[in-house]
């Protein structure tokens, strides 16, 4: 199947100083791309990977589970492992929480993480319905565009596949018993308006990692796709500036090349 426009992966070479950025649920490069290209434009090699399902039609999403997303994750890691000296991992909605998950499967070889209103639980009686509902009804009503800023648009799905959506809830099972894992300097970015990620998810997460170097910022001005939003330029300095902190070597060349 054609990506949806604004929808493709994106790689930019830089320095010997890399992010990875994983995209949300149901979602896909394009609400992570400005901050992609902002951290590109500051001499970092950046990858922002097109996760299994997504991008495309949700009937592709239906047949893809937990599994196959942190597996493209996974491999990107690798090779910008393989490519740069230090590599820091970041994430939006469920990427923040493939990003935790990258940071305490793979220890050292992972030198920070930032976060943008990490998913952590499926809440309400939603979560109880999907094993069953999800061999009953195909979709439900989708997740996109929680944006406060006028005529800003998120590229992602109007529905939401119930076995995705049930894949989903069980990674975040898993996840949440491996945070004590984590043990990397986190940046965790909130809003307090977000109407699809509640507060306590973000406050959990913090309760649960065992990293020292810990900095919350809240993003007053945004909702949930805050990387599309009012605070966006936040989220980019202080990310940028997080990298910079812990890994200074940072190289100041390199080309981008999108799909």
């Amino acid at each position: 199947m054609p990506v949806l426009p604004g929808a493709e992966p994106y790689r930019h070479e830089g320095g010997d100083v890399g992010v990875l950025l994983c995209h949300g649920f149901t979602g896909s490069p394009q609400s992570l791309r400005p901050w992609a290209e902002y951290l590109a434009a500051r001499g970092l090699t950046v990858s922002l990977p097109l996760l299994p399902g997504h991008g495309t039609r949700w009937e592709d999403m239906q047949i893809t589970g937990w599994q196959d997303w942190y597996a493209e994750v996974d491999r990107a890691l690798r090779e910008l492992c393989e490519r740069c000296e230090r590599v820091f991992v970041f994430g939006l909605s469920m990427g923040g929480t493939l990003a935790l998950r990258l940071a305490a499967k793979h220890g050292h070889a992972v030198s920070g993480v930032a976060v943008v209103n990490p998913a952590n639980k499926v809440h309400g009686l939603s979560a109880y319905a999907l094993p069953l509902a999800r061999h009953l009804v195909r979709t439900t009503k989708g997740l996109r565009s929680d944006i406060a800023l006028p005529r800003s648009e998120e590229v992602g799905y109007d529905r939401v596949p119930l076995h995705a959506a049930h894949s989903l809830r069980n990674f975040f099972r898993l996840v949440d018993g491996e945070l004590p894992q984590v043990t990397q300097p986190l940046l965790l970015m909130r809003s307090p308006r977000d109407h699809v990620v509640p507060p306590a998810d973000s406050a959990r997460i913090l309760g649960r990692v065992s990293s020292t170097d810990i900095r919350e910022v809240i993003l007053e001005h945004s909702y949930h796709v805050a990387t599309l939003d009012n605070d966006a330029e936040l989220i980019f300095e202080e990310s940028h500036t997080f990298v910079d902190r812990l890994a200074p070597s940072v190289g100041k060349k390199g080309s981008s090349t999108g799909g």
